[in-house]
């Protein structure tokens, strides 16, 4: 039974701890041609927040000035001021959308450095990993944070650092020209802003977040039941699948309901704060007019300047929203990050060298769990070119021997050699590369059949392929295909019979061409009939390789050179099948149930 998933983040993460650790994308030391197109942007906001501050407001303020009664100034200068406004406007938006084009390539690249870099590392991870997390909420939780990355920095670069910006601009030109009160004012507005939306942004986060582990679990469900299609079918189990995604849909929109509708209260609470500002700085004005200390076109640039500063803190809550959702999502996303690999290569570890194919299992003891051991002092040896079957009752560890032969896990006790090498001692991809195996449940890509074949080893030319399809008997039946070696096999390669998925493992690992072969119960699951096809041709690969065959039907290790029984995780008997047959043990037992079940198989027939 699949565990069940955990949430990826139980609290919310703090905002500068995650934006420290963010930083290295955002400024990349090996990039210099990226750090030149962020400053570049920078300069455009810098110009761009020039003219909207500078520029426009204070033209519009001369030509009011200039129409103002009792007043000489020329037609043609109060139009060439409503000229400069209009073109101090449209520089802002051309310097804003030029920063865009110079910035876009910094967020793609930065995307592409921390997607690329969560991928590798997934794959870093142990087998434990993947078997305790459901991959659709992996992924969930990968493409939100690969996403989060390109938002912070542009809201990070262009809306909270020019927000900052054009703050501090204006607060100077209210003080300077309209004193302190204005300034004072306007500050004391600003930040009672920010309190207000950060106090309702952080209630509102709680809510987001259990919106957003609900939207993990609704997908994820999805995914693990479409994924097990068949199964669904067998047991008339659809509408059981659909009332259980119901019901995850359904707690998933009472939460966005609930979001949503502190959005509405936090956006009313924004818009009281900036219009009591905005009627209180133009009041102060105009009683200063009143006082004859302003001009009319005053209380334009004040009401100019007010509106350009509460249009990006109209955003700002937004903004900060998401970049508080983003660090959320990005925190998840370095949790896997920060998920150390149980499985890793030794300092300085040399490569495997494979001379013969001599594998050894000494005193081998291993648990899934600390407490409970599977793998019970294990000693097996396994000449090179030799065949060796271990077969023995369900949960006796017979499957377990391959991981740890391919080292998807470390043992608690004992050592695996090949060629007096400790595997625990070499590069993990140098001993990998070494090994080939036959899996009893053969999972395809969702590519073509050339495709999968060749996976067996990078580089792997046509006519490779095409000789690799042939040995596993493979070959007249993709000549038959339309699209012969370019027919896809469908998702998990379904479109294709048991049979002919264990032909394609088969020559995928012909392919790869190792010295040492595992075929880890090969034909269990498949028909008499193309059980004895698939066997002579595992016999035919087997010669010249080292070969551990691991197997539940006795009749498929007849001819093997040793056989090994497993019992509670310890070896209960070994030798040749006649040796065993002799010995009148347990494996003599299984041979008679089996040859019981056989004749009774054919009996019903």
């Amino acid at each position: 039974m699949m565990p069940p998933e955990p949430t990826m983040r139980a609290v919310e993460p703090p905002l500068f701890g995650s934006l420290k650790r963010f930083l290295p994308y955002l400024w990349p030391a090996d990039a210099p041609q990226l750090k030149a197109r962020i400053v570049g942007a920078m300069l455009l906001v810098l110009a761009s927040k020039l003219v909207q501050v500078y520029g426009a407001p204070f033209a519009l303020q001369g030509a009011v000035d200039g129409m103002a009664p009792g007043t000489d100034t020329a037609a043609a200068l109060v139009l060439a001021l409503v000229a400069g406004y209009a073109a101090a406007r449209f520089g802002g938006v051309l310097f804003d959308n030029l920063r865009n084009t110079v910035f876009e390539r910094v967020g793609q690249d930065a995307t592409r450095r921390l997607a690329g870099q969560v991928f590798a590392h997934l794959h870093a991870l142990s087998l434990r990993f993947h078997l305790e997390r459901r991959t659709g909420a992996v992924t969930k939780v990968v493409e939100r944070g690969t996403k989060s990355i390109d938002t912070m920095l542009y809201f990070l670069l262009f809306n909270i650092a020019p927000t900052l910006l054009e703050l501090v601009m204006v607060l100077g030109i209210f003080w300077t020209k309209f004193g302190w009160e204005l300034a004072a004012a306007t500050l004391v507005m600003v930040a009672a802003y920010i309190a207000f939306t950060r106090w309702v942004t952080d209630w509102r986060a709680k809510l987001r977040a259990e919106m957003n582990d609900l939207d993990t679990g609704a997908v994820a469900h999805a995914v693990d039941s479409l994924l097990n299609f068949e199964t669904v079918k067998y047991f008339n189990a659809e509408k059981r699948e659909a009332r259980r995604y119901a019901a995850a849909m359904a707690a998933y929109a009472d939460a966005a309901v609930k979001s949503e509708n502190s959005l509405a209260w936090l956006n009313i609470g924004q818009s009281v704060i900036t219009n009591l500002m905005l009627g209180f700085g133009m009041g102060f004005v105009v009683w200063g007019w009143s006082e004859g200390r302003f001009t009319a076109g005053n209380v334009v640039l004040v009401s100019t300047l007010l509106v350009q500063l509460f249009r990006p803190l109209d955003l700002l809550g937004m903004v900060y929203r998401t970049i508080r959702q983003g660090v959320i999502d990005m925190a998840a996303m370095f949790d896997l990050v920060d998920t150390p690999a149980e499985v890793v290569d030794a300092p300085g570890a040399p490569p495997l060298l494979v001379s013969q194919g001599h594998v050894r299992f000494e005193a081998v003891r291993f648990g899934y769990d600390a407490d409970r051991d599977i793998l019970k002092g294990i000693d097996l040896d396994v000449p090179p070119g030799s065949t060796l079957a271990v077969v023995g009752p369900s949960g006796a560890g017979k499957s377990t021997l391959a991981r740890l032969l391919y080292r998807f896990y470390d043992l608690t006790g004992g050592r695996i050699t090949i060629d007096g090498q400790d595997i625990a001692l070499v590069r993990q991809a140098s001993l990998r590369a070494a090994i080939g195996i036959v899996p009893q449940d053969t999972v395809l890509f969702n590519d073509t059949i050339g495709y999968n074949i060749a996976y067996g080893r990078e580089g792997a030319t046509e006519l490779e392929v095409a000789r690799a399809a042939d040995g596993a008997a493979i070959g007249g039946f993709i000549a038959s295909l339309p699209e012969g070696l370019n027919t896809r096999v469908g998702e998990r390669g379904l479109k294709l019979s048991g049979g002919e998925k264990q032909r394609v493992a088969i020559a995928r690992t012909l392919v790869k061409d190792p010295p040492i072969l595992i075929l880890d119960e090969a034909t269990s699951a498949l028909d008499s009939r193309t059980e004895a096809e698939i066997q002579e041709t595992l016999a035919r690969i087997e010669r010249g390789r080292t070969t551990i065959v691991i197997a539940h039907r006795l009749s498929t290790v007849v001819d093997a050179d040793q056989i090994v029984v497993l019992d509670a995780g310890r070896v209960a008997e070994r030798g040749t099948h006649a040796e065993l047959l002799r010995k009148a043990g347990l494996y003599a037992e299984m041979w008679a149930r089996q040859a019981q079940e056989r004749a009774a198989a054919l009996a019903a027939e």
